[in-house]
């Protein structure tokens, strides 16, 4: 029987986010991190990468060891100890002896060890064995490195985002590796990459510019190529590989693998211009939204996306907030407030009650030089959770939203009011859950304000009327003036002018 070590350790690096990274931020869902056959009762059939490898797996009859599923928030650095915790039990477990493995990965992992998390791992794994056998799947975001794909066999991305395939991303690699184990296929496998330092807001796949370039990837699948993977980068991870990249693989051809990933980059070099975002004065969207009237065709969301939680925000600041509450927009919810010691208050206030308290603001974000700002204000609590809920839309489908417990605060806006969902874990919406597991129907509200970039589109882009982007505060801000690169390597379009397709770098730093 064949035996297969299947692990998941995911994290979206943003180093110049506040929110440390502990090994506790990895277990979700009210839990800690799962091990053993934890892991399989978890996340077997669920719309997951790990789901994905544990069902192709099941299926062709191997033997599993999973010695853990590790899935964190973004956030700051991972912390030295809790990088050390998860890579020693996956080597651990290849170590104890293996004829495959299977790894959910995100590609944009930066330690306070390492600056190439998912690199540095699988280069430790071909140490130890170097004959066996590996396929990852990554995340779009993820920034390629020379030790990534040198340390496995099968690498595939997901063509989405939001992340709608992951699961069809890790079905995909999972039963590429099943064929080369049978001897069906040789796969060859490159990559390259070009100094772009894409925006996460033009990285939608039902948007240009990246929509045609990952069509592009579909294409070449269906006209034969193992796989073709586009990665747009996370930009907010400074280090030096930060940036667009294309891989590829080819059955035993590697012109053929090298001339599709090239044709890719040249059409993403082409339109490079395209990847970067521009924002408007807050003031004028936020009047801008309250001067539509779409009718009864559903919510306008307002897309608070400098502090998105998905991206490393702090998802305290209120910047967003205290203009709707400012321009008294009507009939508003939002999600969320990341504010434990809020949450905390309301629950002692209890249902139904009124409380004045600091709302969000308890986090200083140094590195684009801005302290907390809390917004004092009354309401009446609403709704106290232990905010879990079972994420339905194809996302996660079927996993835990675990937002830490929760309470809904209702204030005063003119004739009407804003609901706000307060959280003590920080928590993207992309399901709609995140409103009605504390009472309040997105569809009944005229706006919803939501901290996320695009991957609320996963449950409410069937919902909404129109969809406004608010330049709010925060460390995911699209901004690159807020911020001081470092480690990226430069020149790199659009913070350099004049930029080539291929520029003369040095060695990447160890």
């Amino acid at each position: 029987m064949t035996k297969v070590v299947v692990a998941m350790m995911e994290h979206e690096t943003n180093t110049f986010s506040p929110v440390p990274t502990p090994l506790e931020r990895f277990g979700r869902g009210g839990f800690g991190v799962p091990t053993g056959p934890e892991v399989v009762e978890r996340f077997a059939g669920t719309g997951t990468g790990i789901g994905a490898f544990l069902d192709v797996a099941i299926e062709n009859g191997m033997e599993i060891v999973s010695p853990l599923a590790a899935n964190a928030a973004p956030s700051g650095k991972v912390q030295a100890g809790a990088y050390a915790e998860m890579t020693d039990r996956i080597c651990d477990a290849v170590a104890a002896g293996c004829d495959a493995v299977f790894l959910d990965l995100h590609g944009a992992m930066v330690a306070e060890t390492t600056n190439d998390g998912e690199g540095t791992l699988l280069a430790r794994i071909r140490s130890i064995a170097p004959e066996v056998p590996i396929a990852i799947s990554l995340d779009l975001h993820a920034n390629m490195t020379d030790a990534i794909v040198d340390n496995c066999d099968i690498l595939v991305g997901y063509k989405t985002y939001p992340h709608l395939d992951m699961y069809e991303a890790g079905r995909h690699a999972g039963e590429l590796l099943v064929r080369k184990l049978a001897g069906e296929i040789n796969p060859v496998m490159v990559w390259d990459s070009r100094p772009i330092l894409a925006q996460t807001l033009r990285m939608g796949h039902e948007d240009e510019p990246m929509g045609p370039l990952l069509e592009m990837a579909r294409a070449q699948e269906a006209a034969g190529l193992l796989a073709s993977s586009v990665f747009g980068g996370f930009p907010l991870a400074d280090i030096w590989h930060a940036g667009l990249s294309v891989v590829t693989i080819a059955d035993g051809d590697q012109r053929a693998a090298e001339a599709a990933r090239d044709a890719i980059l040249e059409a993403a070099w082409a339109e490079r211009d395209e990847f970067v975002f521009d924002s408007q004065p807050l003031a004028d969207t936020i009047a801008s939204a309250k001067e539509l009237d779409l009718g009864d065709v559903g919510p306008i969301i307002l897309l608070d996306h400098c502090d998105n939680a998905a991206s490393g925000g702090t998802q305290d600041t209120v910047a967003v907030l205290a203009e709707v509450l400012e321009q008294q927009l009507p009939d508003v919810a939002m999600f969320a407030i990341c504010d434990p010691q809020a949450v905390a208050e309301m629950t002692a206030t209890g249902v139904g009650n009124e409380i004045t308290l600091d709302l969000g603001g308890k986090v200083d974000m140094p590195a684009i030089g801005r302290v907390g700002e809390p917004l004092r204000v009354t309401g009446t609590v609403r709704a106290l959770t232990d905010g879990r809920f079972t994420i339905t839309v194809p996302m996660g489908r079927g996993t835990t939203s675990d937002m830490g417990n929760a309470a809904v605060l209702e204030i005063p806006s003119g004739d009407s009011s804003v609901k706000v969902v307060v959280i003590s874990r920080n928590n993207e919406p992309w399901d709609p859950g995140c409103f009605r597991s504390v009472g309040i129907e997105p569809t009944h509200m005229q706006y919803l304000i939501l901290k996320s970039r695009i991957h609320y589109r996963a449950g409410f882009s069937e919902l909404s009327a129109r969809d406004i982007p608010c330049n709010g505060v925060g460390v995911t801000s699209s901004d690159n003036s807020l911020f001081t690169f470092e480690h990226v390597r430069r020149p790199i379009h659009p913070l350099d002018e004049n930029v080539s397709a291929t520029p003369e770098y040095g060695p990447a730093p160890a």
